[in-house]
């Protein structure tokens, strides 16, 4: 049987030079874009089995599969940023080059890509917010690294 360098040192008494880790808690591995992917599958970033999402952009408090909380996530405005940033982007690029290609009155434009707009956006909304919350979980933010947010607090202004 042979010993690596660390572990022939420890037998003979003599003090290592390693790296320690404290604490017996098992390290979850949190890759960053296998945790966005299941978010967008209405997946569960931790296990990828349950779901996350309860109502249509209502995250489940618990995953039923592997029990991380989910009641803390901040995903706020970012996945309607999300979606109006990129679907503006595809849907002006599409009128533009539909206009250039087919001219027509504006109202024409307007029935048609108005309601693609609209589905599109309730399309992707829900997947977006899932992997926003797939992004704070694999970077372990609000709450998610397993202690509080700490609050920074504001001191007077100078000159007051």
């Amino acid at each position: 049987m042979t010993l690596n360098p660390l572990d022939a040192a420890q037998a003979n008494g003599k003090p290592t030079e390693g790296t320690a880790q404290y604490g017996g808690g098992a390290q979850v591995d949190r890759p960053l874009g296998r945790s966005i992917k299941r978010g967008m599958l209405n997946n569960c970033p931790a296990c990828g089995s349950g779901k996350l999402f309860r109502k249509y952009l209502k995250v489940v408090d618990n995953c039923a599969a592997c029990g991380e909380a989910y009641h803390h996530h901040r995903a706020d405005d970012l996945p309607a940023y999300l979606v109006i940033l990129v679907l503006g982007h595809v849907l002006v690029g599409g009128f533009m080059l539909t206009d250039l290609a087919f001219p027509a009155p504006g109202w024409v434009h307007f029935a048609i890509w108005a309601p693609i707009g609209v589905i599109a956006s309730l399309l992707s909304l829900q997947p977006i917010k899932g992997g926003v919350v797939g992004l704070q979980w694999a970077l372990k933010m609000h709450g998610f690294s397993g202690r509080e947010d700490e609050v920074e607090e504001i001191g007077p202004a100078h000159g007051d």
